[in-house]
């Protein structure tokens, strides 16, 4: 059975809210979508809306989901949505920062490997909600 991590692709405005990893030691400083470890009888939905709010300190409402299950590791796989901000103002309370990125600009930054094929498809989907 693999672990499962959500992310969400928080969008507004055409852009994408990024996030910079602040642990373990070797993701750190690295960029990921917000999201985390969807717990023992959690929905993954919820796990994410839950995993905002903890990490971000917002309430999300969720769109549709982007491609399937993302490999992380052998043990792993990330299952990402769109989502849209419903209240809140994103904080980095668990990142170092956080970046509102317009799609010219989704490169800029250093996205963690298991991240990297996300942000390509939301790319190529475009940054619109849901």
């Amino acid at each position: 059975m693999d672990l499962v991590v959500v992310g969400a692709a928080i969008l507004a405005d055409g852009r994408l809210l990024a996030a910079q990893r602040a642990e373990p030691p070797h993701m750190a400083g690295g960029w990921e979508l917000p999201g985390g470890k969807v717990d023992p009888g959690e929905s993954d939905e919820d796990a994410l809306v839950r995993e905002c709010h903890e990490e971000l300190a917002v309430k999300v409402r969720l769109g549709r989901r982007v491609g399937g299950d993302w490999r992380l590791s052998t043990r792993a796989v990330l299952r990402v949505w769109t989502a849209e901000l419903v209240e809140g103002e994103p904080q980095a309370l668990e990142h170092l920062q956080l970046r509102w990125l317009t799609p010219p600009e989704l490169q800029n930054v250093n996205w963690l490997p298991g991240d990297r094929p996300v942000i390509e498809a939301l790319s190529n989907q475009g940054l619109t909600y849901p």
